[in-house]
């Protein structure tokens, strides 16, 4: 399994892009320097989101960057993704890492007993949140600076922190992960290149 840049994961959303096409967002995030692209669609189906799925896989592979599909196991093989990501109410990772060992599988963990379980599972990386209150997801909980440390400190595999970070508290993060996942602080703003841009070299210096 090759290595993963994690330091700047893009969650998609197309209700909030800035953008009039899903693809046009991704590259220009790409192009500011975001290191990992999750498709997030909730609400199309299935054919529609393998569609959606083959459209921004052809952009993450012009510039080679992996492509994770969120919760759907089944579109990320068909559209030929690099991984899968898991909340906690989806597909067990064990039994994804078993039907399709190749993927790269991450799951969603709020605290560290579901942080532990992820990695004792096979995870290659977690997603752990939120770290704010955030738009994007209302009944998201946030998780203490103490339940983050004590994650940190027990799991060996990339922890990616997401939920409501964004340039005015980036700083309070690093080193506190291996890379941040946003939404709206690149994809809602008006130059996402720019705004992507502005994050990475905010979590990187």
């Amino acid at each position: 399994m090759r290595k993963i840049d994690y330091s700047l994961y893009l969650c998609t959303d197309r209700a909030l892009m800035t953008t009039s096409t899903l693809e046009q967002c991704v590259e220009s995030a790409i192009k500011g320097g975001v290191t990992v692209v999750q498709l997030r669609e909730k609400e199309l189906s299935s054919r529609d989101f393998y569609i959606m799925g083959s459209k921004i896989r052809a952009v993450t592979n012009k510039y080679h960057v992996p492509l994770i599909i969120n919760d759907r196991l089944d579109i990320a093989l068909a559209v030929g993704a690099d991984g899968v990501h898991l909340g906690q109410n989806d597909l067990e990772c064990a039994v994804a890492k078993r039907l399709a060992p190749s993927l790269i599988v991450g799951v969603t963990a709020h605290n560290l007993k579901e942080a532990l379980k992820a990695q004792s599972d096979g995870a290659d990386y977690i997603g752990v949140g939120a770290m704010r209150a955030t738009s994007t997801k209302k009944d998201a909980k946030v998780i203490s600076p103490d339940e983050l440390t004590c994650i940190r400190e027990r799991v060996n595999i990339p922890m990616v922190l997401i939920g409501g970070i964004n340039k005015e508290n980036i700083a309070e993060f690093k080193g506190k992960g291996d890379g941040i996942a946003v939404v709206s602080a690149i994809i809602a703003q008006s130059d996402i290149e720019s705004a992507a841009r502005e994050l990475k070299k905010a979590w990187k210096n």
